[in-house]
């Protein structure tokens, strides 16, 4: 039996930018499901801040990245293991939190069996990227 791989970007890049999940070894496989719910300016000048909402396909590995500000989530459906650099994996079910500090690698980690859906916040420099491959 074949397996599926995708490689997904984190929920800012899906949500503000457009990227979608990757096929690698199957064709036919769903594709990463974003929203934008909210996006205003602030809290500071030269800041914004986005909220967003992301499905994640089964099995889907998070590319490690970084964002020029501070992401805050919540798993509302599904499992996702979350390496963030200097801390040790954890694995998020829905009602966890998590919150990755400015420039943070992250990512890397693998949805489980079923799908993911995350609600993020970002507070993000408008001027720079809003996230980079690590």
């Amino acid at each position: 039996m074949m397996t599926r791989r995708f490689f997904a970007t984190c929920t800012i890049c899906a949500a503000a930018t457009g990227f979608a999940a990757t096929q690698v070894s199957a064709q036919g496989a769903p594709q990463l499901s974003r929203k934008m719910l909210s996006q205003t300016e602030g809290p500071a000048p030269g800041y914004v801040t986005i909220i967003a909402e992301v499905d994640i396909p089964a099995g889907a590995i998070v590319a490690p990245h970084t964002h020029p500000g501070i992401e805050t989530g919540y798993v509302i459906e599904g499992e996702i293991e979350l390496p963030i650099q200097g801390k040790p994996t954890v694995v998020l079910k829905p009602g966890d939190a998590f919150q990755v500090p400015a420039g943070a690698v992250h990512g890397g980690g693998k949805a489980g069996t079923g799908r993911v859906k995350v609600v993020s916040t970002f507070v993000v420099e408008k001027a720079k990227p809003l996230a980079s491959p690590a």
